[in-house]
């Protein structure tokens, strides 16, 4: 959809009740500014919030496209935000009014919490009558108030506490997890040093989903959440928990505390009382470690960035297509979709759970904050709550292995498993090597402190092959069966993929082979058939991000320079164009997306006339098996021929540190709950295969592939994937973030025709939260 040059919008961060910049913002201010003036629009700033709008004059300024350059590795917004107190007046709003009439602008762009949501909401309502005020007091012109009767408002929700209810992560939740996860692991090496205790307190005064998510992601030993205070006997319960964990071997224990944690009878639970209390019950070395303002601040991690600028084009989209009589909505996520849903129904629900915790209904505010959080309570009362049997009578076994190359988060998944397993009864077995290691009977017994202090670490502690399971087929029915093998668990990439499928077609020769297995996709080309994102792709896309934010610094010093830059992924060109995204490329070259010499001529051309701009830089990535010929020193040598004299040119492979270093809080989550729900399942399908006194799995729907699909995570069986997988190229047909590649393009100043089809529709949030993933 086209605007009109006369359509005016305005982006402006977050205020009225809060006065904090998150991560991630600035991200949805650069795209709200460029996908306005890319549809042919005018975009405004407002520079601090609604204090900006009431004072109207050089607060509220006209943005270009380059004034919202070097913006996306920026924490905060760069447009700055303030508490009003005028505005919550009628006076305040009266002259909000007076200055966007002045201005001619009729859309509204608001990016804060549900506060600066529900003033927008109210200064919406209330338009009819400022301006009528403002006609009668003489201070606009019945012309004016004709071209301006009617104000479009659309919300993005930024909050570090992730409680807005009716999306499933909230801008800059994500970059908070990762400044909290970044000291828990810091804390993590010396507590284990001096075998301590300590307690953290983070954020969240009405929401614990810091809390729990980070006590999924470090495998804390107990977490206080507001939403669910613990039962009246916790003090004992937590202290016996500390001490069976030391009992085991455990050097450490960690405890994590939401600021607004309490009690059931609504008395608040510190993190001094804590300490107190396991200092004097247990006499443990503790220490206390408040996090603070230091969760609202440092570098957007890549999933901040990529859903602020998603959700800023999706914003626009809204503005452009709205019309006086649409309800005023809040663009939000929901799985892997931006959805729409009408503002104020989830300001209600909102505002319902803090009156169900306020009432001492907590069960009701559970269910209120949706499946999502509910799931990451169940997953953590079993990891942290529940005591595995003693008694292995009747269990089952299951074995758990690594295939493919390594990936952060592997660690995690297999962790989850093995303790999922063990509370459930069973024996669970660790493969080491992958599909060799199974033929050659690499294979032992993991109890509890086996899998202990693995969420963290990245790589993978099984070690991992790309070996497929065909010709070892004799040796490995020979190992199901001496190690009594009921149902395997395979976390790991394409090749976990093509050996589970492989393992099927085996089923017709040896009968040993017919046990359920599932697999858990784990790469980070992320390019396993059957899922929408795989363990690992976090940490990768956040390595490449932290290189190309290093380099384009650089570049700002020299000036006139562009950089190209490989990226992982195999034919995948998921990294390369999320980095983009992320990074702010000026283009991705991906084999999904076929490129010639003409389009390498037409990226130089555009490159050439940015090096007239203030912005003398330029950054482009390219996936590694995008084009056979078109290598990566052929783009280099292209780029300094044609760029002599203009910009000079450096190329930077970054290779295998892609692979490495410690899993992002979101791969460890999703790790965390895609091991648990792999082995609920497993359980359920062995019961359901046993007959005459053995394990017997021959139907398709016994090999599978567990994914997270648009809102969902499903079970897709494994021969059901075939035809919707391009064997040559390692490759799903269809992928769903290649329609994000127009963005891309937009964002980097391409003249393309923007495809509106498969933009987000208002829905309601009731039907949303009814078909929301159960991550």
């Amino acid at each position: 959809m086209q605007a009109g040059a006369t359509d005016k919008l305005i982006s402006r961060g977050p205020s009225w009740t809060k006065a904090s910049g998150f991560c991630g913002m600035n991200a949805a201010v650069r795209a709200v500014v460029r996908v306005g003036i890319f549809t042919g629009a005018r975009v405004f700033f407002v520079h601090e919030g609604y204090q900006g709008l009431v004072d109207g004059g050089d607060h509220i300024r006209e943005a270009t496209w380059e004034s919202v350059s070097m913006m996306l590795q920026l924490g905060g917004t760069v447009i700055g935000s303030a508490r009003c107190k005028d505005f919550r007046e009628r006076e305040g709003r009266l002259r909000a009014a007076h200055n966007l009439v002045k201005l001619g602008i009729t859309n509204l762009c608001v990016i804060g919490g549900d506060g600066s949501l529900t003033g927008a909401d109210t200064f919406r309502s209330e338009w009819s009558d400022l301006l009528s005020d403002l006609q009668k007091a003489g201070k606009i012109t019945a012309e004016e108030a004709t071209k301006s009767n009617y104000l479009n408002i659309v919300g993005l929700v930024g909050s570090i506490d992730n409680d807005f209810c009716g999306t499933d992560m909230t801008i800059g939740t994500d970059s908070a997890l990762h400044r909290i996860i970044e000291i828990v692991d810091a804390i993590t090496t010396t507590a284990q040093s001096h075998q301590r205790t300590f307690v953290l307190e983070v954020m969240g005064r009405h929401c614990g989903y810091l809390a729990l998510v980070t006590s999924l992601s470090c495998g804390a030993d107990w977490v206080f959440i507001p939403e669910c205070p613990p039962d009246d006997d916790w003090e004992d319960h937590l202290c016996r928990r500390l001490s069976e964990t030391r009992t085991r071997g455990s050097r450490l224990n960690i405890i994590i505390v939401a600021e607004g944690a309490i009690d059931k009878n609504g008395k608040p639970i510190t993190s001094e009382s804590i300490k107190d209390l396991v200092v004097k019950r247990l006499g443990y070395d503790t220490r206390v470690t408040v996090l603070g303002h230091v969760q609202r601040g440092g570098t957007p991690s890549a999933f901040d960035r990529i859903l602020g600028s998603r959700m800023g084009v999706e914003a626009v989209m809204a503005l452009l297509e709205a019309t006086p009589d649409t309800p005023a909505c809040v663009v939000s996520l929901s799985g892997n979709q931006a959805v729409r849903l009408p503002l104020m129904e989830c300001v209600q629900v909102t505002k319902d759970v803090t009156k169900a915790m306020a009432e001492r209904k907590f069960d009701e505010a559970m269910k209120l904050r949706g499946r999502s959080f509910m799931n990451n309570w169940e997953v953590y009362k079993l990891l942290a709550h529940i005591r595995p049997p003693v008694s292995k009578s009747g269990a089952h076994t299951v074995a758990v292995m690594n295939v493919g190359a390594p990936a952060a988060g592997m660690n995690a998944a297999v962790r989850s498993t093995v303790r999922i397993g063990l509370i459930q009864g069973n024996r669970v077995l660790v493969v080491h090597d992958g599909f060799e290691g199974l033929a050659k009977g690499q294979i032992e017994e993991a109890g509890w402190s086996y899998v202990g202090g693995w969420t963290g670490q990245g790589g993978s502690k099984l070690g991992t092959k790309r070996t497929l399971p065909r010709k070892s087929f004799e040796q490995i029915s020979a190992n199901i069966t001496k190690f009594n093998i009921q149902g395997l668990i395979i976390v790991g990439g394409f090749e976990a993929y093509t050996g589970g499928l492989e393992l099927m077609e085996g089923r017709k020769q040896y009968d040993e082979l017919c046990i359920p297995f599932v697999v858990i996709p784990a790469t980070v080309s992320n390019n396993v058939p059957g899922s929408d994102f795989s363990v690992g792709a976090d940490t990768a896309l956040n390595t490449i991000c932290m290189t190309c934010d290093r380099i384009k610094q650089s570049a700002a010093g020299t000036k006139r320079r562009v950089f190209i830059i490989e990226t992982m992924g195999g034919y995948c060109g998921y990294l390369a164009t999320m980095a983009g995204l992320a990074a702010g490329a000026d283009a991705a070259y991906i084999f999904e997306e076929p490129f010639t010499i003409r389009d390498l001529q037409v990226n130089v051309e555009h490159l050439v006339q940015k090096m007239k701009t203030t912005v003398k830089r330029g950054l482009v990535l390219r996936n590694e098996k995008c084009n056979e010929n078109y290598s990566t020193d052929f783009i280099f040598n292209l780029y300094s021929e044609e760029g002599k004299g203009i910009f000079d040119s450096r190329k930077n492979v970054l290779g295998h540190m892609q692979q490495g270093g410690s899993p992002t809080p979101f791969d460890r989550n999703f790790a965390t709950k895609m091991g648990a729900k792999a082995m609920n399942w497993m359980s359920g399908k062995i019961k359901e295969s046993y007959r005459n006194g053995r394990i017997f799995a021959n139907t398709p729907d016994s090999g599978c592939v567990l994914g997270m699909r648009k809102r969902a995570l499903v079970f897709q069986p494994v021969t059901e994937l075939k035809e919707q997988t391009d064997f040559e190229h390692r490759i799903p047909k269809e992928q769903w973030w290649l329609k994000l590649r127009p963005i891309l393009k937009i964002l980097a100043k391409y003249e393309i025709d923007l495809d509106t089809s498969e933009h987000a529709h208002l829905e309601h949030i009731s039907r949303k939260r009814s078909g929301e993933a159960p991550a």
